[in-house]
């Protein structure tokens, strides 16, 4: 597979990885021929990159922390749930539970595959790929840092529903300090619940230095299962909603996050989070130092900025062979830019 922009796709080109709708089903799925009506379409609904499946890069796999299965039973689950809140009843404590549940099972399994988030994202599934991905960063974050069981259960469970808040409250109106105090009382009053599964969704944008909201809470003050949660959140924010002119990569947020270390967020949980995160993921092409460019095919937990770059032989525009570059092994070779 081959991480492409929207813009470069062709028809009759092969998509690499499943696209889900707003509600867990599939919308287009992997090994599907991309038609002139898909393609516009992806792009009708937000889609800005995609994989493509490639010849040349089709032994390439994008190790997932999480199953289909599961991502689809999350989005799902968020889906209902923000349907039954809209309804003005009560969600499921138990149903989220099982949820929960499922995602840790996929996560403890999985704990030694780096942290890409690689989901194809649309207008539509946005805020839930966004939940799924704080849980999921939140939990392995979690585990490394020695939480229990029943302590990752409640990071779990509070990370999936940090912005639960937002619900019939867009954030332009009405501000980060709202979402936060209304997810909390949301949360509060759910008996099935800890307290501090509600802080996580009342804490998650408080700062180390004491600028956040909606207390504005310094250092200890804040619970840990809050700095764990909004490392992830902002993590997830940056590559897709960073308000800017395009979204940043991945290199390129965590060098974000590394600047907020010690005063937005918390040094220690940003040194574990640097530990279990792709830089640079497989599948995305890159310029190295020597002039050559090639795509990544292969990660080194602990080195993150030092992946296997696959170099294509070409003789004119025909492909005679390849080599791969192990940059951890290459210690003078570097990447020097992401290409689009």
């Amino acid at each position: 597979m081959k991480l492409v922009d929207i813009e470069t796709v062709e028809p009759g080109q092969i998509l690499g990885k499943t696209i889900f709708s707003s509600n867990g089903t599939i919308l287009l799925s992997t090994g599907v021929q991309l038609t002139v009506y898909m393609i516009s379409t992806l792009k009708r609904i937000g889609v800005t990159t995609i994989y493509i499946d490639n010849p040349l890069y089709r032994d390439i796999s994008v190790d997932e922390m999480l199953s289909d299965e599961t991502k689809r039973a999350v989005i799902h689950q968020m889906s209902e749930m923000f349907e039954t809140l809209r309804s003005g009843k009560t969600f499921s404590s138990k149903a989220i539970g099982q949820t929960v549940d499922e995602l840790l099972d996929d996560v403890l399994r999985n704990q030694n595959i780096l942290i890409h988030l690689s989901d194809i994202r649309t207008a539509d599934n946005a805020m839930f790929l966004h939940a799924m991905n704080v849980c999921m960063i939140s939990s392995l974050l979690g585990l490394n840092m020695g939480l229990n069981m029943i302590q990752l259960k409640e990071l779990a469970i509070g990370a999936l529903l940090h912005d639960i808040g937002k619900l019939n409250a867009p954030e332009v109106q009405e501000g980060r300090m709202h979402h936060a105090w209304r997810g909390f009382d949301l949360l509060k009053n759910k008996r099935e619940y800890s307290l501090l599964i509600a802080h996580v969704a009342f804490q998650h944008h408080e700062t180390i230095d004491g600028t956040g909201v909606p207390r504005g809470l310094k250092g200890e003050e804040i619970h840990i299962y809050a700095k764990i949660a909004a490392v992830a959140n902002i993590y997830d924010n940056l590559l897709f909603n960073s308000g800017e002119e395009r979204i940043l990569l991945p290199h390129e947020a965590c060098e974000r996050l590394n600047a907020m270390s010690g005063t937005l967020l918390d040094h220690e949980v940003l040194t574990q989070f640097m530990r279990i995160v792709s830089i640079y993921p497989n599948g995305i092409s890159v310029k190295l130092s020597n002039r050559q460019t090639g795509v990544v095919v292969g990660q080194h937990r602990g080195l993150p900025g030092r992946p296997i770059v696959r170099i294509i032989d070409k003789d004119g525009d025909e492909a005679v062979g390849f080599k791969e570059i192990d940059l951890a092994q290459h210690p003078t070779v570097f990447i020097e830019a992401v290409l689009s």
